[in-house]
Order: C-alpha cells, then sequence, then structure tokens
C-alpha cells in the first residue's frame, strides 16, 4: 500500500492514538500483527504491536515528553517525536532501555553531513549504519564479537531495526517510492554493530574522536554490506597491502564519491599490526597512499554519478585528463574510519564502502 504509507509517513494529521485504537480492537495478536501489514507500518517482517501502554514505557525511559520533537526526517519530513520513536522502538522488538541510542542515532543522521536526503533516496546499495562506543555497550549487551554484521543478538537487531522503522514509517523512505535503491541490502532491516573494545589494542574509536572513555556514543556512516578480507598469514605490511587492493577495486562506488569509508579490523589481524608496531594513525597513511587506482583504470568504471567529467568529486590536485594520475580512495587520510570488531578466532577483516557521506558521531545522554 505505498500511497498509504506515504500518507502515514508525512504525518500531516495525528495518528498515534487513534492507532492505539484499532490494536485494542484487535481480537488477538494476530489480527494486530496483520492490522499493522494493511497499514503498510512494517519492514515486511512482523512487528510487536505497539500498546499504548507498552509506548508509555519507552516514553518515559527518556525523561522527555512523547510530543518532543527529534527530527524531521527526509524525504517527507515525517515528524519524528519521542512517542513516534517509541512505537517504531516497540515494533522493532527493543526494550525501553534502547532508547536512548535510538534518538542519538536519529540525530546524528540529521547532521548535513551525513546528508540523510541523499542516503534515503539514491539508486546505491548503502544504508545507515550505527557504530556504537562506550559503557553502554556492555549494559545493553550489543555485541562486537562473533557474528557481530549477523543474526542472534537482541540488542543489534532491534536498535538497528528501529532507527530503520523510524526512517521507513516517519521519514516516508518507501521502496520503489521515494528510496530508489536498486538492490538495496540486507542492512535495510537492520545495520548495528558494536566496536570490541576489550579487543582493540589502540583507543577505541570513541575516545580517539576526542570523547571520553567513559562516555558512550553511537557514529552513523552510509555503508555498503561487509566486504570480507582474509589474510592467514601475519605479515603486517603484506596484510594492509590486501586491505588497501580490496579498498580501491573497480566498480567500488567509493572511488568515484569518496567521502568516509571504514575498515573494521578482526582481533587477529589487529594482534599482530599492534605488535608490529603499527599505530592507527599509521595504518590510515598507509591505505591513503596505497589504496589507489589510474585515472586510466577508473575511466573503465564509466564518469561518476553520470557527470561528464570523471574527477568531478575528486580533489582539485587530480588530474581527471592524466592517465597515468593515481587517484585516492579518499580525499585524506583521515575520513579512513578505523575500529576493531569480530570473532578472536578468525582472520578476517571487513571493509565498509560509503557513499560520499561524512561519519557523524553523537555522545548518548542518558
Amino acid at each position: 500500500m505505498p500511497s498509504a504509507r506515504i500518507k502515514l509517513a508525512a504525518l500531516n494529521c495525528e495518528i498515534i492514538r487513534p492507532f492505539f485504537g484499532l490494536i485494542m480492537l484487535a481480537t488477538d495478536i494476530s489480527d494486530a500483527i496483520e492490522l499493522m501489514f494493511e497499514t503498510g507500518w512494517t519492514d515486511g517482517l512482523p512487528v510487536v504491536p505497539p500498546s499504548e501502554s507498552l509506548v508509555r514505557r519507552f516514553v518515559e525511559i527518556t525523561g522527555r515528553g512523547g510530543d518532543e520533537l527529534i527530527a524531521e526526517l527526509p524525504p517527507l519530513g515525517g515528524r519524528a517525536t519521542v512517542e513516534r520513536i517509541a512505537v517504531n522502538a516497540v515494533m522493532a522488538g527493543c526494550v525501553p532501555e534502547h532508547m536512548p541510542v535510538i534518538i542519538t542515532a536519529l540525530e546524528a543522521m540529521m547532521d548535513d553531513r551525513f546528508n540523510l536526503r541523499g542516503v534515503m533516496c539514491s539508486t546505491g546499495i548503502h544504508t545507515p549504519l550505527l557504530i556504537v562506543n562506550g559503557p553502554i555497550v556492555k549494559e545493553l549487551d550489543i555485541n562486537g564479537g562473533y557474528n557481530c554484521f549477523g543474526s542472534g543478538w537482541r540488542a543489534n537487531a532491534t536498535i538497528g531495526r528501529a532507527v530503520k522503522l523510524a526512517l521507513l514509517n516517519l521519514g516516508g523512505a518507501i521502496p520503489g517510492e521515494t528510496n530508489k535503491a536498486t538492490f538495496g541490502h540486507p542492512g535495510a532491516y537492520t545495520y548495528c554493530v558494536a566496536e570490541d573494545e576489550d579487543a582493540n589494542p589502540w583507543e577505541p574509536m570513541h575516545v580517539e574522536l576526542g570523547f571520553a572513555p567513559t562516555d558512550s556514543t553511537v557514529s552513523v556512516f552510509p555503508a555498503e554490506a561487509p566486504h570480507n578480507i582474509m589474510y592467514h598469514a601475519s605479515h603486517s605490511r603484506n596484510f594492509l597491502t590486501v586491505l588497501a587492493d580490496t579498498m580501491c577495486t573497480l566498480g567500488n562506488v567509493q572511488m568515484y564519491v569518496m567521502g568516509d569509508t571504514f575498515v573494521v579490523i578482526g582481533p587477529e589481524h589487529a594482534k599482530f599490526l599492534h605488535r608490529d608496531g603499527w599505530n592507527k594513525r599509521d595504518i590510515r597513511q598507509f591505505l591513503y597512499e596505497h589504496a589507489r587506482k589510474p585515472v586510466r583504470k577508473l575511466r573503465q568504471g564509466g564518469p561518476p554519478q553520470g557527470d561528464s567529467r570523471r574527477g568531478h568529486f575528486w580533489p582539485r590536485y587530480i588530474d581527471a585528463d592524466d592517465d597515468d594520475q593515481m587517484v585516492p580512495v579518499v580525499r585524506a587520510p583521515d575520513r579512513i574510519n578505523i575500529f576493531v570488531a569480530g570473532g578472536a578466532g578468525g582472520p578476517h577483516s571487513a571493509y565498509l564502502p560509503g557513499w560520499g557521506s561524512r561519519r557523524v558521531t553523537r555522545k548518548i545522554e542518558r
């Protein structure tokens, strides 16, 4: 029901309380779930019916008023109030304690550097990713270890899903209507992970960004699905060479539109990098210098976004007419973001190409 969903997402009239009434009229749980499908308030999977009492508990834990406006979410400018966000958090299967992470993530996405409207309406395969740091990771049991990008962890699954439901139901990012993703990817259901700070031999990502170790933060970034990097030896420079090659493949949108990008270093790889004296600044510099392709090769990928000039999104020092000019994967080394996650027993890391946006990190206020 695309037209009905767009009307709901626009939120030009009050729909929350009448909706509670419809749920109460449902004769059993299956009727309530089917009602959610009929009204278009799902991501294609069943949701938890948001009873008024449940939503009230989620609002109360925030210490805010239910009608407090958090954001007007693009593309349709739906009013994401605390109560409406709570409705989507309930439907996603969250617990009330998840609300501060969800609200902070939505606030972070409204930063102009993130370009949420572009992220949600593009034809690309990317979708917003949440990376959580700080004490709240253990408090909420957010997974940053084995299978951290996969299934099996309630906090990861439901926090990420609540954000995506809000973007769908309140922002109006309707697949095939306002959301023009050619393929999309499974992260459009939920995409939330924690950094494994215990396995990280360097500073955690949020501390590196200037936050205190006792702060809890959420970083948002429009990412593709993780690209696996397998490396079974323990030669640090060779590993970084393999990683750099993975980052600059032809057809990778990152090479054409740049912006930020993410590297997720697995614990096994982090160990020998640290053992050999590499810090994150050195790793970034190495990747910036080696994750490059010549203009000649990139021209085979066609002009970025149909622009007649292939260097439209590249730094000014890149001469798009010089076939031998080497084009880096990012504009500057600090655009390569690094965190440590994944299972401790496997020699794998991951690369998350971006879309042209910047990472945004916010402190979670509780």
